[in-house]
């Protein structure tokens, strides 16, 4: 089975999407391009599969996602584990399988930080090369914190002039400051004033301090591991100026903050539409965190927006966001059930020119 690197279609088979009103077509065809992007992370293994729609949005026609606990095991060992890579190669079959049943016009496939800190990270990927049909490449942290706030752009109101964008993954989590009190670029990334990635997610922060069992001790403890990580960001201070104005926020990323925000809505199954962009202020979130804290371990299981996959690691997520919001204090949080994949879609669309009038697939 041949690779599927930057440009699958080769490979894949054709298809074709029902066009929506407003949006591009090829010139020469009217067919509707098709565009992917994956993300295999410490924790999740993700796809999407999109059409560009009106200028700066697309339709996802496929999907995918999956716990597959990567990094399991990786703070100690340093290397990935045969389960763990068992499993991502699996839930990798799969999305190489979407990908071939389609017409991909372009594609972008990244691994993050469990197959960049790993000794055994690239020969795992040549594995899943060999086994699932998928060339991935693995980012570095700022091509990660920048995929993240690309793919957050919507999101931005106008009249914002600061916010701290943050992605709290399953082995880093990336941090970026972002000043919009000045000029005003079509491309939220341009924006970035200081960025920081930092050595430790959900997975590693609950494997280090435990997950299951979360005392108010140990869950200080978590907090204060993360403080001094982000105190040791030199350029943290380079928005202090717009922190204390009203229009400066936060913007989360990552499965902590949809959790917490599941939570606080009291919904019976998660509902992505009233979690992606609901806006939480300080004294929900402190609510949320406590509510969660006061939770055992069964009792997190049986929450439908936290179940068995993110019951131990929920906590280590909140203490990172604790350690965010006491650096960069904010009266809103803003969350986003959208990150990397959004992001990678909205520069391969943009870099192609599917907004631009007359568009030719290149």
């Amino acid at each position: 089975m041949g690779a599927v690197a930057a440009r699958p279609a080769e490979v894949a088979r054709p298809a074709s999407p029902s066009p929506s009103p407003g949006a591009p077509r090829r010139a020469d065809t009217g067919i509707l391009p098709a565009f992917a992007a994956l993300d295999l992370g410490t924790n999740n293994c993700r796809l999407l599969v999109a059409v560009p729609g009106r200028p700066g949005q697309f339709r996802v026609i496929d999907a995918f996602s999956r716990i597959v606990r990567l990094g399991e095991g990786l703070s100690s060992s340093g290397r990935l584990g045969q389960p763990a890579m068992d499993r991502a190669v699996e839930a990798l079959k799969i999305c190489s399988e979407k990908l071939r049943s389609r017409s991909i016009s372009r594609a972008r496939l990244i691994a993050t930080e469990a197959c960049r800190s790993a000794e055994n990270g690239a020969e795992f990927l040549d594995r899943v090369e060999t086994e699932a049909g998928l060339k991935l490449e693995i980012i570095d942290r700022q091509t990660e914190a920048r995929l993240a706030v690309s793919g957050c752009g919507s999101l931005i109101e106008r009249g914002t002039d600061g916010v701290v964008l943050f992605d709290i993954g399953g082995g880093s989590s990336e941090i970026a400051l972002i000043d919009l009190s000045q000029s005003r670029s079509p491309r939220l990334a341009n924006h970035i004033v200081s960025w920081t990635s930092l050595p430790v997610g959900v997975v590693s922060l609950s494997e280090k301090f435990g997950g299951r069992h979360v005392t108010r001790e140990s869950f200080a403890a978590m907090v204060g591991h993360v403080m001094t990580m982000l105190e040791a960001f030199e350029g943290r201070g380079r928005i202090d100026h717009l922190v204390a104005g009203a229009r400066f926020h936060l913007i989360g990323t990552s499965g902590t903050v949809t959790t917490l925000a599941g939570v606080h809505l009291g919904l019976e199954r998660y509902d992505r539409r009233r979690v992606d962009g609901l806006w939480m202020d300080n004294d929900n979130v402190d609510l949320m965190i406590e509510k969660l804290l006061g939770w055992d371990f069964k009792a997190r299981v049986a929450n439908a927006c936290i179940g068995a996959d993110r019951a131990d690691l929920v906590l280590a997520g909140c203490a990172i966001l604790e350690a965010i919001r006491r650096v960069w204090p904010s009266d809103r949080l803003r969350v986003a059930d959208r990150g990397l994949r959004e992001g990678i879609l909205s520069e391969l669309m943009a870099d192609a020119g599917v907004w631009r009038r007359n568009w030719r697939n290149s």
